[in-house]
């Protein structure tokens, strides 16, 4: 969510040298080289954010991690109305603490059961014929198809709308509100206030009509969970479905559009892996490692003073982490602009690291792996249609999303 405000390079302060503006690209095509040049020239730099304020933001693969596992730098008291954002206000505390909230109110397990490594609504043969649906629906258009379209954004919606239980009837609507949501300076307060009670609104109505105890997937499982607990009130309840929804989905057809994006400049380790397809998860990871998908950053707020890479910050402030930056540093991987799917070890922190691990990365992990197998195997002869540099890319999005990854066959 974001404040109506328009980014800029820098931000002028009369008598003060001024700071950057963060962020400084919403393009995946690449990574945006001042976050290079502050990894190398100081890992820990103050910013300004879309909203205004004053924040630290980490570059470096290390430090990003002593942040992730540090409880000096907490991540649910940026719910809090008084908290320092880095674009609009949170509008309840629920929406950045989800988790938190659930496994007070003992709904988290499962919440992690359908999310972990089995993801019984996700069977692999399900996730494969859907994918093909998509393509098959692209190859019957023509040339030039659209792999954000019909594969990035078609196999998200998919799985997300089947996961929670939502009819995929749906997936328009919501999709169109979820970008809404997740996109920065350019709504203001109130309009996102409306977009996101008309999802949350939207939700609560869908868990109404169930009929307790024969759920249609997570949603109503834990609507019925929750009338036995009572930890959570209906809005609470629905608000976190619904970020359940505009964060899987956002992140997982962001990730899926981008690496495609990727993965097409390659043609000979995509002619290696059509020949060995088992090699898929590998690949995989090191498109998780080196795609540029995060439009801001991780916020996390400062709990007590301490130091962070020489900086001393203060409680109260805000520690901003760019995980793209992170994955880039060469002091973490040897020849880090390099596409390198037998890279090992590769602990990139796309997931985030210890007790601050993405509880959806298991689900990206499995089904992108699916996912490419039946795209390669449909289009043997699969390349980008235009010159890489003229891929359009949605401005200020959260989850960095191209407007469209043109492909021909």
């Amino acid at each position: 969510m974001s404040a109506p405000q328009a980014p800029a390079a820098t931000d002028d302060t009369p008598g003060e040298h001024p700071l950057p503006r963060y962020p400084f690209s919403t393009d995946g095509d690449r990574l945006a080289p001042e976050l290079d040049e502050l990894r190398g020239r100081c890992p820990v730099s103050r910013v300004r954010t879309n909203s205004g304020g004053e924040a630290w933001l980490v570059t470096g693969y290390e430090l990003a991690r002593d942040v992730l596992r540090d409880r000096a730098f907490a991540r649910s008291v940026l719910g809090e109305a008084d908290s320092p954002t880095q674009d609009a206000p949170i509008l309840a505390p629920e929406l950045l603490d989800a988790m938190n909230h659930l496994q007070r109110a003992g709904l988290r397990d499962e919440v992690l059961a359908a999310l972990g490594r089995n993801q019984p609504e996700l069977p692999a043969d399900w996730v494969a014929e859907v994918t093909r649906q998509g393509l098959e629906r692209m190859a019957a258009e023509g040339a030039p198809g659209d792999l954000q379209r019909h594969f990035a954004e078609w196999v998200a919606a998919q799985c997300l709308c089947r996961l929670l239980g939502l009819p995929f009837e749906d997936r328009e609507w919501l999709a169109e509100r979820a970008d809404k949501d997740l996109t920065m300076a350019t709504y203001s307060d109130a309009e996102l206030a409306v977009n996101w009670e008309e999802i949350r609104a939207h939700m609560a109505a869908f868990m109404a009509a169930r009929t307790p105890g024969r759920p249609r997937g997570l949603a109503d499982r834990l609507a019925d969970l929750n009338d036995v607990h009572r930890g959570l009130d209906e809005r609470q309840l629905s608000n976190i479905v619904a970020v359940l929804f505009v964060s899987g989905y956002e992140d997982f057809a962001s990730f899926l559009g981008v690496a495609a994006f990727n993965l097409l400049q390659h043609p000979e380790a995509m002619a290696a892996l059509r020949e060995r397809p088992e090699e898929t998860p590998r690949y995989v990871e090191e498109l998780l490692r080196c795609s540029v998908v995060l439009g801001n950053a991780i916020p996390r707020f400062v709990t007590r003073d301490t130091s962070l890479g020489g900086a001393q910050v203060k409680a109260g402030d805000l520690v901003l982490l760019s995980l793209d930056a992170a994955n880039y540093d060469p002091e973490a991987f040897t020849d880090a602009g390099r596409f390198e799917p037998g890279r090992s070890p590769n602990s990139h922190l796309r997931f985030g690291h210890g007790r601050h691990h993405c509880p959806g990365a298991h689900l990206v992990r499995r089904q992108s792996d699916v996912a490419f197998r039946v795209l390669l195997q449909r289009f043997p002869g699969l390349r980008l249609a235009v010159p890489a540099a003229e891929v359009p890319w949605h401005p200020n999005r959260m989850a960095i999303m191209a407007a469209a990854v043109p492909v021909t066959w």
